[in-house]
Order: C-alpha cells, then sequence, then structure tokens
C-alpha cells in the first residue's frame, strides 16, 4: 500500500476533492443515495487519517466533516435557487448526521493511535538505554 504523506492542507483538499467527486459519481449512478454517499465516506476517512503526515494529524478530524459536507453538495435535494439548495443540504446533513459522526469517528481513532504511537517512538528514542 503506497504511503503518502500529506500536510493538513493537503489531507483537506484530498478528502474535499475525493468527497465531491464521489457525490458527482453517486448522483449519476444511484441518482443521489445519501447512503451509497455515506458507506463511500467512511473509506475515504480512513485514507485520510492514514495518509496525513504525523506533524498534522489534529487535522484529519477537522477536515473530515468539511469534506462531507462538500461533497453533498450534488447529492443534497435542493430545487427552487440558493435557498431550496441551502434547505437540502440542511435536511442531508441532519437525516445523515450518522454517517457524519461515524467517518469523523474513524478520523478521530486512527489520528490519536498514530499520535500514541508517534509519541512512544519518541519517548523510546530518549530514553537511556539499560545497563
Amino acid at each position: 500500500m503506497p504511503e503518502p504523506r500529506l500536510t493538513g492542507l493537503g489531507g483537506g483538499l484530498f478528502c474535499g476533492t475525493l468527497m465531491f467527486v464521489l457525490g458527482c459519481l453517486d448522483r449519476m449512478l444511484f441518482e443521489a443515495s445519501p447512503t451509497v454517499y455515506g458507506v463511500l465516506f467512511l473509506p475515504v476517512c480512513l485514507l485520510t487519517a492514514l495518509w496525513v503526515r504525523g506533524g498534522d494529524l489534529a487535522a484529519p478530524p477537522v477536515v473530515v466533516p468539511i469534506a462531507y459536507a462538500v461533497g453533498l453538495l450534488p447529492v443534497a435535494d435542493g430545487s427552487g435557487g440558493l435557498s431550496g439548495r441551502l434547505m437540502g443540504m440542511a435536511t442531508a446533513l441532519a437525516t445523515q448526521a450518522g454517517w457524519l459522526y461515524g467517518g469523523t469517528l474513524v478520523a478521530g481513532v486512527i489520528a490519536t493511535v498514530r499520535k500514541v504511537g508517534l509519541m512512544r517512538r519518541r519517548a523510546d528514542k530518549r530514553r537511556p538505554p539499560a545497563p
């Protein structure tokens, strides 16, 4: 598996762009199914949390909810101009909050586990060898 190392901004761009593309594909192929969109959101959260650099591990739990909202633009049912689109987004966010919370939890847990491992490795390097 490749090991790209994204900055916090790069992780946000990766996640946001991928979710928007997946939202467009969901609209074309599955007639804007929120469930399909939510299922596709989870692996994107996983990859974002795995591929971000060690110094930017605070970013994935922040950027994945933003990316979810960006990708929801083509999926949300909105007709009647800007106000209709905003109501569709608010409705989709309210009714599909489980996917949003689940993906954010996935990203947060992975980032936390990675950060603890990184801190442990740094502590082991600083510890003097046992006699």
